[in-house]
C-alpha cells in the first residue's frame, strides 16, 4: 500500500507508526495472503486482548462510581462486533484493506465482521508498535465514542467545573470533516485555556461531548483529582 495512503489512515487513528509494516500486516484480509504476505489473524487474536483492557481502563477511569457489573455491561457494548464495524465505518478502514479477488468482489470492504477483525488487527499491531498506551489513546480516540451513559452530560460537566473555579467557557472549533456526506466523521477540538483536547464521532455533538469529557479528566488530573 503506498505510503501516503497509510499516512491518511494513522493521521485518523492519532497515531503515527514506527514500524509501519505492522500496519500493513494488519490490514491483510487472509483472502489476500500469498508467499510475500501474512495475514491480519495473529494480530486480531492480540488486537481482542489489548482493545478490551484498553477500552475496560478507559471506562474504569471515567466512571469511578459504576459498578462492577455496569462496568462488565458497558465494555461489552464498546468492544462487540456491531460497535467495532461502526468504527471501522468511521474510519473508512475498508478502503485500505488489502483483499483478495473474490473477497474484493464479494463486497469484502463493507462486511461487518471483515471490518471488525481488521479493526481488532490494527489495535494489535499499534500495541506492538507502542505498547499499552498508545493502544489506550487510540481506543479513547476511535472506540469509546457517542456513548450517551459516558458522554451524555460531560458538556455540562467541563462547564460546570469551570464556572466554579471562575474560568472562561470552553471553546469548541472542528478541525476536520472527512468521508461521504451519508458517512461523514468530525473531528472537535475543545480548549480551555492550556489544555486542549479532541472527539471524533459521526456527529458533531457526539464529537463535542467525546473531547468535552476527555479535556475535564486532564483537568481534573492537572489539580490532584480535586474538585
Amino acid at each position: 500500500m503506498p505510503e501516503d495512503k497509510l499516512l491518511t489512515l494513522c493521521n485518523r487513528l492519532g497515531y503515527q507508526f514506527r514500524d509501519p509494516a505492522l500496519l500493513q500486516v494488519a490490514l491483510t484480509h487472509s483472502s489476500a495472503i500469498d508467499k510475500n504476505a501474512v495475514s491480519n489473524e495473529r494480530l486480531e487474536f492480540l488486537g481482542d486482548a489489548v482493545l478490551g483492557l484498553a477500552v475496560g481502563g478507559a471506562l474504569f477511569r471515567r466512571l469511578p462510581l459504576a459498578s462492577e457489573g455496569d462496568l462488565t455491561k458497558l465494555k461489552a457494548r464498546f468492544v462487540n462486533n456491531e460497535h467495532l464495524c461502526k468504527a471501522a465505518l468511521c474510519l473508512d478502514l475498508g478502503s485500505f484493506l488489502r483483499l483478495g479477488k473474490g473477497e474484493e468482489q464479494g463486497g469484502g470492504r463493507e462486511k461487518p465482521r471483515v471490518l471488525a477483525d481488521a479493526l481488532e488487527a490494527v489495535f494489535g499491531a499499534v500495541y506492538l508498535d507502542g505498547g499499552m498506551e498508545a493502544a489506550s489513546g487510540v481506543a479513547e480516540r476511535c472506540i469509546l465514542l457517542e456513548q450517551p451513559s459516558i458522554d451524555k452530560r460531560s458538556k455540562t460537566a467541563l462547564q460546570e467545573w469551570l464556572q466554579a473555579r471562575g474560568r472562561e467557557l470552553p471553546e469548541y472549533v472542528v478541525v476536520a470533516e472527512e468521508g461521504p456526506s451519508h458517512r461523514r466523521t468530525y473531528e472537535v477540538e475543545v480548549r480551555c485555556g492550556e489544555h486542549a483536547a479532541r472527539g471524533r464521532a459521526s456527529r458533531k455533538k457526539h464529537a463535542e461531548q467525546h473531547a468535552a469529557a476527555l479535556v475535564l479528566e486532564r483537568l481534573v488530573s492537572s489539580e490532584g483529582g480535586s474538585s
